[in-house]
């Protein structure tokens, strides 16, 4: 599973490229929709003949999708099945049920910075860093130096959470776009959804939803507050991020180089915290992953807890800054390590 575009069917393509004993078939199209509309064992196995291989692509897109791989899983067990999807509130929400212990996810991101540094080399990669930052990681976006703005804008203007726009029947789409332009100006800030309600014009509970919608679409994901229950700690805050830097300039329109930005700091905190979550989950490191702030506005970026060991991080754009730990964090949490990462040392963070 993943955002649309970040290259799932190119991957599988590529797995069973010169194969013969694989049927594809593309949820996005009709008459694919209407072949799973009242079908059979029977029907299916006429249809897939003897093929090893079923790969059904966009599958989110067909009508009780997890009954019916279910199906063919009960029915068909010599098929070995995958199943793409770029919104998981359809797909893992009706695969999660019928297929309790019988399946295997993998979440597909768009390229990494560890992609790139085994692809052409660390040093080559960090000389890209600035255009990073402003374009991001989409494989379109990384292929065709010169399109990046045109590529980010055919993406940014609705084609990545068109899935929320059909299947949730959102009659405003425009309210939408207004709710990520609100998020993507407030990167590494903390987020009020009644705030976010009276900038777009919807209600709380609504943003919730969006928000939630968003993220099941992988175009967002959210950071909650770390907190052991201290008298002056934040316990129910939380910030949001872009999966890609690209993605949030375009819905902001803002694709100015690094060196004449404001939002600098916010755009480098963006960029190294979406890459860290590409490599949890590519690792397979299970981390639960927070921010630290108090009442008297003491913050730490970013904490990662796992294994027993609390790990605070500190991101700086700029190598030079100074930054000293919050007292009250190294009080009440004295065996935490600590780390500050910038542009010099961000291979530790992100391949180490």
């Amino acid at each position: 599973m993943g955002a649309r575009q970040v290259g799932k069917t190119t991957l599988v393509k590529e797995l069973f490229k010169g194969s013969d004993e694989m049927i594809w078939l593309n949820g996005d199209e009709l008459d694919v929709q209407n072949l799973f509309e009242n079908v059979s064992a029977t029907r299916l196995k006429y249809i897939f003949g003897n093929k090893k291989y079923v790969v059904i692509d966009e599958a989110q897109r067909i009508k009780d999708i997890g009954l019916k791989l279910k199906l063919i899983t009960d029915e068909l067990p010599e098929v070995q099945l995958i199943a793409t999807g770029s919104s998981s509130f359809d797909l893992a929400n009706e695969v999660n049920e019928p297929l309790t212990g019988r399946k295997w996810e993998y979440k597909m991101y768009p390229i990494s910075f560890a992609e790139m540094v085994q692809h052409h080399g660390l040093l080559d990669e960090k000389r890209l860093l600035s255009h990073r930052l402003v374009y991001g990681y989409y494989p379109d976006v990384v292929n065709n130096p010169g399109d990046e703005k045109e590529i980010l804008k055919q993406l940014s203007d609705s084609y990545l959470y068109k899935d929320i726009l059909m299947w949730e029947q959102i009659k405003k789409p425009e309210k939408l776009l207004k709710l990520l332009q609100s998020i993507a100006f407030q990167i590494g800030n903390q987020i009020s959804y009644s705030e976010l309600g009276q900038l777009c014009g919807l209600d709380s509970k609504t943003v919730e939803k969006y928000v939630v919608l968003l993220e099941q679409c992988y175009v967002i994901f959210r950071l909650g507050s770390f907190s052991r229950n201290l008298r002056n700690e934040l316990k129910n805050s939380k910030k949001i991020y872009f999966y890609d830097n690209g993605i949030r300039n375009a819905i902001i329109a803002n694709f100015s180089l690094t060196e004449s930005r404001s939002d600098i700091g916010a755009l480098w905190e963006n960029h190294i915290i979406s890459e860290r979550q590409k490599k949890l989950e590519y690792d397979n490191m299970w981390h639960n992953r927070w921010f630290w702030r108090t009442t008297e506005q003491k913050e730490i970026d970013y904490i990662e807890e796992g294994d027993g060991q609390i790990h605070a991080f500190e991101f700086k754009w700029n190598p030079s800054a100074k930054y000293k730990m919050p007292k009250k964090f190294l009080e009440n949490y004295s065996r935490s390590a600590f780390s500050v990462v910038t542009p010099d040392n961000m291979e530790e963070f992100l391949l180490g």
